[in-house]
């Protein structure tokens, strides 16, 4: 079963105003990320105890679905930093402030797709460029295709979850602190998660 074949649980439960589509010729195509149904997150280790997580509430971005050679599918995503939210006011600010994301002269994260494969029946690694703080390096993100479905106003929907570590050093996010008893306030490593619903243009 290929990549864009897989059937959803709408599809096997026959529910009319969620009409799973499994035809390839039907996902290729040109969409948009819908923010409202979608999700760009984050978390790092913090105190070497527990676990901050957060996410980018503003954004837009585009999808190329070629169901047929998924190598010539490809993405782009521009995040608003100022959106950040960790659910915690005091520590938002900290981090758009130049010890961290600097949101004032770099306003924007973006990724552009390099290359795209098709690794497992259900799948897809993104290769691309992440740019932050202007300074742009390579990164791969495994994505699960979640299935495909007609929403009730007509719209046809696509829905992949993907992650992947980075080390934020990478981008110049080096501000940190000692513990007293050992080890530092913030982990190097940071897992950014997507959970994507696409809505393919008319």
């Amino acid at each position: 079963m290929g990549l864009f074949s897989r059937k959803t649980d709408a599809e096997t439960a026959g529910t009319p105003d969620a009409v799973a589509t499994a035809d390839l010729a039907n996902l290729t195509g040109e969409y948009t990320i819908d923010p409202t149904h979608s999700e760009i997150g984050f978390s790092v280790r913090h105190a070497m105890v527990t676990t901050v997580r957060g996410q980018f509430t503003e954004y837009e971005g585009s999808l190329k679905l070629d169901g047929t050679k998924p190598a010539n599918s490809s993405a782009e995503l521009k995040i608003k930093v100022v959106s950040i939210d960790t659910n915690q006011a005091q520590r938002d600010e900290h981090l758009r402030t130049g010890d961290f994301f600097d949101a004032a002269s770099h306003p924007e994260i973006t990724f552009r797709s390099t290359s795209a494969e098709q690794v497992d029946a259900e799948t897809y690694r993104m290769h691309g460029d992440l740019t932050i703080k202007d300074t742009t390096k390579p990164v791969s993100i495994d994505f699960t295709f979640n299935g495909s479905a007609t929403d009730p106003y007509g719209n046809l929907r696509v829905g992949f979850e993907g992650a992947t570590t980075v080390n934020r050093g990478d981008w110049g996010l080096t501000y940190n602190a000692a513990l007293e008893g050992g080890g530092v306030l913030i982990s190097d490593k940071v897992k950014l998660t997507f959970d994507v619903s696409a809505i393919k243009a008319a």
